[in-house]
């Protein structure tokens, strides 16, 4: 049975390979930086049932592994990474074509297909998938499913694999925790009772029993809160918890799946205004060597207030109606 857990095995192997790469060639601090996030990773028991695993990293022992990787994060100087030639990357790219697109679009493809269909998976009795967390499963899936479409249309060899991820992880460095941190937050946040605040605070400044009302608070606070903590990840459990559940799930009958991912395509929209989304705004300035590190905003922040607006259209009506 395919569980999240193997998801986690499979990142944390991956990253034991960046770091033995960034030994080789003395990077220390990411070598240290990815081999302490592999064994949080490998230790960790991310399912319901962690109380009675055996394997698992006492919470103190992951604290201290938090804060070394605290510690680390500001060593980690890009300085110079190995890469293909120019000419050789273009011909490449001249070679293979649109064919390149092929590996990137199963990752949805075969996400989705786990999601829907993976329930009725089963042989003999025996299910291919566990239930909890089947999506984030199925993502996983997805991705060494890609990864073999990728190694097929190029021709290359497996190791190629882990030689260009790990330069492209090392190219972002620290920044490519920032999703998974900040989502952390976010249940911290909701866990303390943030949520409950902003309900508070909500039903003081609108009226909440104008549906309409509602529905622009849940959507501009999942901007501004994603502008603020520089993901929606974040965001979202601390509106669902104060304006999202309470008052348009409760109080007005919005439909649960439509709001939820409406919400996080809104909360998104405040990902394109934010320096705080470093691994989305900042770490491209670096990478493309731009001369001002707030032109990756400026070149997009139109089009976040445009699809702000339709998300809020679309929002106010399709979760009343299905």
């Amino acid at each position: 049975m395919l569980r999240i857990e193997h998801a986690y095995w499979l990142t944390a192997l991956f990253l034991v390979g960046t770091a033995v790469l960034n030994v080789r060639d003395r990077r220390w601090a990411h070598a240290a930086f990815w081999a302490v996030l592999a064994t949080l990773l490998a230790t960790g028991t991310p399912i319901i049932a962690a109380a009675k695993a055996h394997h698992a990293l006492p919470a103190q022992l992951a604290g201290v592994g938090v804060i070394a990787l605290a510690l680390l994060s500001p060593k980690m100087l890009r300085g110079h990474i190995n890469e293909r030639s120019e000419a050789a990357r273009e011909a490449d790219a001249l070679r293979l074509g649109h064919r390149l697109f092929g590996p990137a679009l199963l990752i949805p493809l075969v996400t989705l297909l786990v999601a829907v269909l993976g329930g009725y998976a089963v042989i003999h009795g025996w299910h291919l998938f566990a239930s909890y967390r089947m999506t984030l499963t199925g993502l996983a899936l997805a991705c060494v499913v890609a990864l073999l479409a990728a190694l097929w249309v190029t021709r290359a060899r497996p190791s190629d694999g882990l030689v260009e991820g790990s330069r492209l992880l090392d190219m972002l460095g620290w920044a490519a925790l920032l999703p998974l941190t900040l989502a952390a937050l976010g249940g911290v946040f909701a866990a303390t009772g943030v949520g409950t605040a902003v309900a508070d605070l909500v039903r003081m400044l609108i009226p909440v029993q104008s549906a309409l009302a509602c529905v622009i608070a849940f959507g501009l606070g999942m901007v501004l809160f994603t502008v603020i903590m520089g993901n929606a990840f974040a965001a979202f459990p601390v509106l669902m918890a104060g304006i999202g559940i309470p008052l348009l799930i409760h109080l007005h009958g919005a439909n649960p799946a439509i709001l939820g991912a409406l919400g996080m395509v809104t909360g998104y929209c405040g990902t394109l205004f934010t320096p705080m989304a470093a691994n989305f705004n900042i770490v491209p300035v670096a990478l493309l060597d731009l001369p001002n590190q707030g032109d990756v905003i400026r070149a997009q922040w139109k089009t976040g207030a445009a699809l702000l607006v339709v998300n809020l259209i679309l929002m106010y009506l399709l979760i009343f109606r299905f």
